[in-house]
């Protein structure tokens, strides 16, 4: 993709023209798709406990809810405008110095990751950390701990994540067209799709770009964690709303397709427990991070 001609713009007229298939499709999936928590399901109830972010943040943070005794910090979306960086995650130039998000104890009142839909969009995925394929926009560093109830460190789980170019497109010959809008280079591209396997820490790490939206979905990330012929939850990630507005009202690449046109509080799968840590870095990137628990 071409960062600098904000390609067919125009074009999120036919992203709405389509939501409606596209939101009947990420809301009406099987039971099958959802599941819940133990063997065959793809999902649990609850919400997942969420370590603290420190080090190198510059915006401001405030607490957020959460299961457990680790304190819990959320970027509220006051990273200083223009601040965040471009250029995809070539531009995580200091990513050396990016601090371990999972520092602090999750006590031992783990809850259940809250299973949502797999949705429509799902195809092939590659195992890979960096999942941008040269892809412009908003550099990310998510990272993922995935601990059982008991918040022991879940080794050898494979954690799948999937989600939008910053122009809202998924990608993938194998992805229904209303997921790629039959766009050539969505088509013929697997970006934003990737899976990495966690260590004995429970642990995995993807460098990837901050999603971009298309109408009648909040902006999200979906994940899939699975071992073996069992998944143990399907659900989706979220980013705090008002560093979704600043991020469209100021970044250069998501400034063009102008503000969300469904924010967090309207959609329908959305849940708070779905958020993502955040922190602006000293280079621009992000670093965002949940912990997921699984059964």
């Amino acid at each position: 993709m071409q960062s600098d001609d904000k390609r067919d713009i125009s074009r999120r007229a036919a992203v709405g023209g389509s939501a409606g298939l596209l939101v009947a499709g990420l809301v009406g999936c099987s039971d099958d798709d959802v599941g819940t928590s133990g063997s065959g399901g793809a999902g649990g109830s609850g919400a997942g406990g969420q370590g603290s972010t420190t080090g190198t943040a510059t915006g401001t943070t405030t607490s957020a809810a959460t299961t457990g005794s680790a304190s819990t910090t959320a970027s509220t979306g006051t990273g200083s405008s223009g601040g965040w960086a471009s250029g995809g995650t070539a531009g995580m130039t200091d990513k050396a110095s990016y601090p371990d998000p999972f520092q602090d104890p999750l006590g031992n009142a783990c809850t259940l990751t809250q299973a949502m839909t797999l949705g429509p969009c799902y195809a092939q995925t590659i195992e890979r950390e960096d999942i941008s394929e040269g892809s412009p926009g908003l550099p990310v560093r998510l990272a993922l701990l995935v601990v059982d109830t008991s918040c022991n460190p879940v080794g050898g789980a494979v954690v799948d994540i999937w989600h939008t170019s910053y122009e809202g497109f998924y990608s993938g010959e194998d992805a229904p067209s209303l997921c790629t809008l039959d766009d050539p280079e969505a088509e013929a591209g697997r970006w934003f799709r990737g899976v990495q396997t966690t260590g004995a820490d429970g642990k995995v790490f993807f460098d990837t770009c901050f999603p971009g939206w298309y109408s009648g979905r909040a902006i999200h990330i979906h994940f899939q964690v699975r071992s073996g012929n069992q998944t143990y939850v399907t659900s989706q990630l979220f980013f705090a709303e008002d560093l979704v507005q600043e991020i469209f009202a100021t970044h250069p690449d998501y400034s063009p397709f102008g503000q969300p046109d469904t924010p967090n509080a309207t959609d329908g799968i959305y849940d708070v427990s779905g958020e993502l840590t955040t922190a602006q870095m000293t280079d621009g990137a992000m670093l965002a991070s949940k912990v997921v628990v699984v059964d």
